[in-house]
């Protein structure tokens, strides 16, 4: 049988280091204040002129392929998360595809917010494990920096997000004893407007953006925070057991869970859940923010790089988001 690995893993963060103080030069908050809701105490935001989505996603895969061993021409499918992309259309996956200069094999973009990566991750893996392709790299993007409302009114969301690109690389192999062992992927549009920006949009008069969109809030993010987190403590375990039933483990076999950076309280609730110490759940909210689609790449890479996964292990990924959606991936490293 044929399964996928993954066999390089990459990251890139803008230079731009925005501080929780930093912050409120903009709005009414506090260091305090957000460390005490969130856990974070910094983010990255891009600078104009030097980084786009793209750009970003780009930097991420480079060092991903070269870890992995891997030209650009060998790579058979793009799949890229986002939900900022550069352009309305096409995908920003199109860009990067030209930037890398891998002309010529399909890309995919896809719009499943915080989930977005283990989404991405999942349908790479089913590609590869039908056999229609051999390498497969998985990226997630995110520039939100430039669209939060960081003024008072928009707190409650502008301290959350941050910018930044992870990639992987997946390939094909026989060896069953290292590989993704499963994906789990879930949504329930019911509470699609619990966590949504609504502009721009077609299904509107005239123009996609117009003065009263922008007037009436409608480019800003709307968040039920209770709602969101309620949700979110219960599909995190749920997606998590999920995977662990599906293949014959329970949490005392997990050796890192990766969750979706969210917020400190979220991974703390799972963490202490599965009774895992607070060395196997890999945590970077405090210094990266929310990067949305972007957080689990840069995670798990940071994490590889800091020697924390190791061959043999059992790695759990799990997320989050808007949507609502929710996935896993459990990986025998």
């Amino acid at each position: 049988m044929t399964f996928s690995r993954i066999t390089g893993l990459g990251y890139y963060v803008p230079d731009n280091i925005i501080t929780n103080n930093d912050l409120t030069k903009w709005m009414d908050t506090s260091d305090e204040w957000i460390q005490e809701r969130t856990g974070i105490k910094e983010r990255r935001y891009f600078e104009y002129g030097k980084d786009t989505n793209y750009s970003m996603a780009a930097a991420a895969s480079r060092q991903a392929l070269e870890r992995a061993d891997i030209a650009p021409d060998q790579v058979d499918v793009i799949v890229y998360a986002t939900i900022t992309p550069d352009y309305f259309f096409p995908g920003s996956a199109f860009l990067m595809q030209r930037e890398l200069g891998m002309d010529g094999i399909p890309v995919i973009d896809i719009r499943q917010q915080c989930s977005g990566f283990v989404y991405a991750l999942s349908i790479a893996d089913q590609f590869i494990k039908s056999g229609m392709y051999k390498t497969a790299l998985v990226v997630g993007s995110e520039i939100q920096s430039s669209w939060i409302d960081k003024s008072t009114a928009g707190r409650n969301t502008a301290v959350i997000f941050g910018d930044g690109a992870g990639a992987a690389v997946l390939q094909a192999t026989t060896d069953a004893s290292h590989r993704i062992l499963s994906t789990h992927l879930h949504a329930d549009g019911r509470f699609a407007e619990d966590l949504f920006v609504k502009e721009p949009g077609s299904s509107r008069p005239g123009r996609t953006a117009t003065t009263e969109m922008i007037d009436d809030g409608g480019f800003n993010v709307h968040m039920n925070g209770n709602t969101v987190f309620k949700h979110a403590i219960v599909r995190f375990g749920e997606v998590i057991n999920e995977a662990l039933d599906a293949n014959g483990f329970q949490s005392s076999d997990v050796n890192v869970l990766v969750p979706h950076q969210a917020n400190i309280r979220i991974s703390e609730y799972v963490r202490q859940q599965m009774g895992l110490s607070e060395e196997q759940v890999i945590n970077n909210i405090q210094r990266f923010g929310n990067t949305t689609a972007a957080s689990i790449p840069i995670a798990l890479a940071e994490a590889w790089e800091e020697g924390r996964i190791k061959e043999g292990d059992l790695v759990c990924l799990a997320a989050f988001g808007s949507g609502f959606t929710w996935a896993s991936a459990l990986i025998k490293w």
